[in-house]
């Protein structure tokens, strides 16, 4: 009886020079990304994920220790520089930069993709008397 035997694949790891991290920072949450430059999920961090539930999950520094954990994630891909783009009005939002500043990342550009409304919902109809 003939035995199949496994062919092993060597792993081979990915290596970018820069990426893309997104940073959608709500009310309740803040939840960073990492993606290659075509924009493929790499990584992502969340205060959840790093032990923090409730409402310190809404907090600044929860916030900012996702930004160090998705930063050391990005070394461990040899990036160097990242692009941020930010979505949403949390209070996270700067913290989170700031963590991936502290992470060792070098920021290249920022940008704030948060919807502003603009002509808004039609008002509600005059109360009569």
């Amino acid at each position: 009886m003939a035995t199949a035997s496994k062919s092993s694949k060597k792993r081979v790891r990915k290596s970018f020079e820069t990426g893309i991290v997104t940073v959608k920072a709500e009310w309740n949450n803040t939840i960073v990304t990492l993606t290659d430059p075509e924009g493929n999920v790499l990584d992502w961090a969340s205060p959840g994920r790093m032990g923090f539930k409730g409402a310190r999950q809404s907090t600044p520094y929860a916030a900012q220790l996702s930004g160090e954990f998705v930063a050391e994630k990005a070394q461990m891909f040899s990036m160097k520089s990242v692009k941020v783009y930010i979505k949403g009005p949390g209070p996270g939002r700067e913290q989170a930069i700031r963590g991936l500043i502290n992470g060792g990342l070098d920021i290249t550009q920022i940008v704030d993709r948060t919807r502003v409304p603009h002509g808004g919902c039609r008002p509600r109809r005059q109360r009569k008397i």
